[in-house]
Parts: C-alpha cells; sequence; structure tokens
C-alpha cells in the first residue's frame, strides 16, 4: 500500500492511496484527526505489527458528550438559567439576612403588590415580588425556600440513584438475587408511593431528614427494576459470557462491564428524577403534610388563601412560578445530557 500527496482542482491538499492496483484519491482536513501528515501517510513494511495499527481520530468518551451537548444552543442558554438558579438558591441567601417576622408588628409591609412594596418600601431587590402575610420579603422567601426543595431533590436522587444502580445491576446478572428480589418488588413496587409517603411523615415529625428517609426508603427500588430490566437486555452479550468463564465476579462484571455501556440510561433516569422529588414536596406541603421548613411547598401551602385575594397573587404564583421553572430546566438540561451520553450521537 502506497500514498502520496497532490493538489486538487481547487487547491487545497489531497492524498491518493494506492491499494491493490487501484487508485483512491481523498480530501481530508488532517486537523480533525490530530495527528500529523508524516503519522497518516508513511509507508510501511510487511510486518504483522505495523499491520495491526489502526490510525483513527483520538477518542475521549466525556470530550465527546460535552461536545454533543454544547453543540446546540438551546443547551447553552438552558444550563446559563441553571446555573443563575443555582446561584440564586445557594449563594443569595448567604448575602441576604432575611427574617420573616422582622416586619410583623407594622400592618402597613403586609400583603403588598410589588408596585406598592417598591413605592413604600423603597426601590430594592427585595421587594420586587412585593410581601407576605407577615410582612416579609417574598422575594427573597423564594430563594431560601428553593435551597431547601432543590436540597431536598438532590440529597434524594443520589441517595436513590446510587443504591438503585447498584442493587439493579446485580439483580439483573444474578439470577439467585433475581427470585429474591421479584417478590420484594411486588409486595412494595405495588404501594402507592405517595401513600407510603404520606404515612411515614405522619409517624415521623416532618423535618428535613424525615422526607430525605420518607422518600429513600423504597424509592431506590423503581429504579433498581429499571436497571435490572436493562441489565437482563445485555447480560448474555459475547463480552460477559467470556468474562464469566474466566471467573471474573458478578460484582465486577455489573460495575465494568455494564454500567459504564449504561451512562446515558443513568443520566436520563437522574434528569425524571431530581424534578420529581421537587415536585412530591411540593405536593406533600400543598395538602398539609410536607416539611416544616419554609420550603419552596410551605410556601405554596401558605399562601393557598391569597391566591383569589385581589391584589395578594403575588404571593401564591411567585413560588410556583419558581418552583415550575426549578423542574422544567433541571428536567431539559438532563434530558438532553442523556442524549448526549449516548455514544450512537457522537458520530
Amino acid at each position: 500500500c502506497n500514498s502520496g500527496r497532490h493538489s486538487d482542482v481547487h487547491g487545497g491538499p489531497a492524498y491518493f492511496i494506492l491499494y491493490k492496483g487501484q487508485v483512491k484519491i481523498m480530501n481530508y482536513d488532517l486537523d480533525k484527526f490530530g495527528l500529523s501528515e508524516e503519522e497518516l501517510f508513511s509507508p510501511v513494511d510487511n510486518s504483522s505489527l505495523e499491520s495491526e495499527k489502526i490510525t483513527a481520530p483520538r477518542y475521549s468518551y466525556w470530550h465527546s458528550v460535552f461536545r454533543v451537548f454544547f453543540k446546540k444552543k438551546i443547551n447553552i442558554a438552558v444550563l446559563c438559567l441553571l446555573g443563575v438558579i443555582l446561584l440564586m438558591t445557594y449563594v443569595y441567601p448567604l448575602f441576604v439576612e432575611y427574617d420573616r417576622f422582622a416586619n410583623l408588628m407594622n400592618g402597613a409591609t403586609k400583603h403588598l403588590s410589588p408596585g406598592k412594596a417598591l413605592q413604600q418600601l423603597g426601590f430594592n431587590i427585595h421587594w420586587i415580588l412585593g410581601s407576605g402575610a407577615s410582612g416579609q420579603s417574598t422575594f427573597d422567601a423564594v430563594w431560601f425556600g428553593s435551597r431547601i426543595s432543590v436540597s431536598l431533590a438532590f440529597i434524594c436522587a443520589l441517595i436513590n440513584l446510587s443504591i438503585g444502580v447498584i442493587v439493579g445491576s446485580v439483580w439483573g446478572f444474578s439470577k439467585k438475587v433475581d427470585v429474591f428480589m421479584m417478590e420484594v418488588y411486588n409486595i412494595i413496587g405495588n404501594i402507592p408511593y405517595v401513600l407510603l409517603i404520606s404515612v411515614l411523615v405522619l409517624i415521623f415529625s416532618p423535618s428535613f431528614w424525615t422526607m430525605v428517609f420518607a422518600l429513600t426508603v423504597t424509592g431506590w427500588l423503581a429504579i433498581a427494576y429499571f436497571i435490572r430490566t436493562q441489565v437482563v437486555i445485555i447480560r448474555d452479550r459475547e463480552y460477559n459470557l467470556a468474562s464469566k468463564c474466566l471467573g471474573t465476579s458478578i460484582f465486577r462484571i455489573a460495575m465494568k462491564n455494564i454500567l459504564p455501556f449504561m451512562t446515558s440510561v443513568i443520566v436520563t433516569l437522574a434528569a425524571t428524577e431530581i424534578p420529581s422529588y421537587i415536585s412530591y414536596e411540593v405536593f406533600l406541603a400543598y395538602i398539609g403534610m410536607g416539611l416544616s421548613d419554609m420550603s419552596l411547598g410551605r410556601l405554596i401551602y401558605e399562601a393557598e388563601g391569597a391566591m383569589l385575594t385581589p391584589g395578594w397573587g403575588f404571593e401564591f404564583w411567585s413560588p410556583v412560578v419558581v418552583a415550575s421553572i426549578i423542574t422544567v430546566v433541571l428536567y431539559v438540561v438532563g434530558q438532553n445530557l442523556g442524549d448526549a451520553s449516548d455514544p450512537r450521537t457522537h458520530m
């Protein structure tokens, strides 16, 4: 096999390869290969070792993931919006002293619309959403509540995904574990999830960690079953059978052979799980069974009466809109990142 270079009709570089008496001319941009011209086109001998070398672009999985993800401008915009939300959720409360009852004795500061609040209390970012029933800043209350709700969602998602993915991997690969776990799933999986959470919250005091326990005590089971189904599909492929014949443990096969194959599936799961916990918290608080802390759900619950009162609507709709934006943005970012994590999109 011989190769050479000449200029095409447009003056750009073109390369020809003589292989089995046939000349093939190709126009290539060498920069995309990350290799020099000497590396790509150089004479080789008849050595068997040299013939096994493959010239191909250097591939990095995560580099390709982010390249595909950032190729869409909508992903950049949504990611920037998510960054702003996280800054307001975790950084803004660090620089603000929020006291819900600071204006409790001043009746003139209660239930103010944004326009009236700015007019009466001065033009300040704290009053751009008006004031609440205790004269507190609705803007500050929303972001302090978001910190609790978003933290709850991230912690619950981390616990449930970690346990669910590991258990599901072993569950799908071991037939002995499969027999036991299917019985557990058939019993617990048929109990309505919201009902189970509600009972646990009623038994224990409705605190932050009680809510985490209620959302994670069985929340991992559905994830584990989904992962088990995916593992069953790929567990009998040739490379897994070869590893098993060589004496590799089931746990190591699950961790090394199966889980990396399902990266995009796990990322997509996280995209649906994180917003769902915010929704659960808001729903439980709205029906009076949520956190005692001033989370987004608690704000919505306490402002329920203001929804139908003329001029008080901002107290209710502000946390509703912020909770909706957070869940939608988290879902969109996760879904698009899950799509980009699929190696089939890296071509």
